[in-house]
């Protein structure tokens, strides 16, 4: 008996010992994946993992922002989505496939899908998050293989690999022709900091959402975006064919009800925390982009990059530019000008008033109801502005020239 405790002491003592030095799972098995089984398999023993081991984390991070994207494409599939395919609606220019027998839609579930897609991404930016600073991150994938399943078949076909879903995000929303060339990166920690700030990013855009009652809206314009899905206008707005596969300029109906979408935007608030947290995702996006490009300069090597710094000669196989030094500076000019804007240190112009600007820091944080009209033309900005200092045009312009012909916006994509 004395014996057996004996052994069983030392297995207690050497049980955390095998745990410890246990294998940690292949990053491959997530983003290689052909079924949602084997992803979501690969990406819980990472989560598993993630605690003691930088590399598992970083992969379930990446994992998780990824199916984040697919919450809500799933969403947007079982209901029937059909693109605008419009830069206008960031978040709904996700390339679902067509649904031939689409399920009713109603307000409250569309608020839950979009609730579904905010968690997920905040599980991935606190996942991210604990990846330390100084760890040793380079895993190769080849963006062509790893995708989501954006069809809910449980598969994940070649056409919807991360490489095609960025086509067609590029392309308006629009899936594009053919199949998506083979292209692989080598993510280091950098791009980890890159891909926490997105999630920061789509975190607001979705908190600003839900920060309001948009029933109206819903009701009076969402059957553009779910033409069968059984909204209350459908029977008396949506033409008999349905409508279905044109941008919101090329067609007549989808163009007036973006018109409606825009009138109704005049949404109460009532989850002012929402709209809060709104800003302070923004705030925290632009930490991360300040922690990557810290993370870009200390890089030695070439291999393979995301996002290149000026030392990283070469361009970008993704986007066909090159990253110069005029063009770091000219971001970190544009991060500490959007800091001091969402702190309240500058006030942002309105084309009718000249001697007071908008304090944006009291725009999410005493927040009142949101007219988008109204806000461009002026009476709902008038509870926020103050005198102080005011953005100029010129200094906006003398960061866009930095940015030469591709342009600011194509660069700030990338940059994030």
């Amino acid at each position: 008996m004395k014996r057996f405790s004996s052994l069983m002491a030392c297995a207690v003592i050497l049980l955390p010992l095998a745990s410890a030095n246990a294998a940690a799972p292949d990053p491959a098995t997530l983003f290689e994946a052909k079924t949602v089984a084997d992803r979501d398999g690969a990406l819980a023993a990472l989560e598993a993992a993630a605690p003691s081991d930088p590399a598992s984390a970083y992969a379930a991070g990446a994992g998780e922002f990824f199916t984040a994207l697919e919450i809500l494409a799933s969403g947007l599939h079982r209901h029937g989505f059909d693109s605008p395919q419009s830069f206008m609606l960031p978040l709904m220019r996700l390339p679902v496939p067509d649904n031939a027998n689409p399920e009713p839609l109603t307000y409250g579930q569309f608020r839950a899908i979009l609730t579904a897609f905010r968690d997920r991404l905040e599980r991935s930016a606190a996942t991210l998050g604990s990846v330390p600073a100084d760890a040793d991150i380079g895993m190769a994938i080849d963006l062509g293989r790893f995708g989501i399943d954006l069809n809910e078949d449980g598969q994940i076909a070649p056409d919807e690999s991360a490489l095609t879903i960025m086509a067609a995000l590029a392309r308006g929303g629009a899936a594009p022709d053919g199949a998506a060339p083979t292209l692989t990166f080598r993510f280091d920690r950098a791009d980890g900091y890159w891909l926490q700030g997105y999630a920061e990013f789509l975190m607001a855009q979705a908190d600003f959402w839900l920060a309001h009652d948009f029933r109206n809206t819903f009701d009076g314009s969402f059957h553009m975006l779910f033409p069968r899905a059984k909204l209350p206008l459908q029977d008396t707005l949506v033409p008999l064919d349905g409508g279905m596969n044109g941008s919101i300029f090329s067609s007549e109906w989808r163009f007036a009800d973006f018109i409606s979408l825009v009138h109704l935007i005049n949404w109460q608030v009532v989850e002012p925390e929402r709209r809060q947290a709104a800003r302070r995702h923004l705030l925290e996006m632009i930490r991360l982009s300040r922690e990557d490009w810290k993370a870009i300069r200390a890089e030695t090597d070439n291999d393979r990059e995301w996002l290149p710094g000026p030392q990283q000669k070469g361009a970008s196989p993704l986007t066909g530019l090159e990253v110069g030094e005029d063009q770091v500076q000219a971001w970190h000019s544009a991060l500490t000008m959007a800091d001091d804007l969402l702190e309240g240190r500058v006030l942002l112009p309105h084309f009718r008033i000249a001697d007071k600007g908008i304090n944006m820091k009291r725009f999410f944080d005493e927040p009142k109801p949101f007219d988008l009209v109204l806000s461009i033309t002026g009476p709902a900005i008038a509870p926020y502005l103050e005198s102080g200092k005011i953005l100029t045009g010129e200094e906006f312009d003398q960061i866009q020239r930095q940015f030469r012909g591709a342009g600011f916006l194509t660069f700030a994509l990338w940059f994030n």
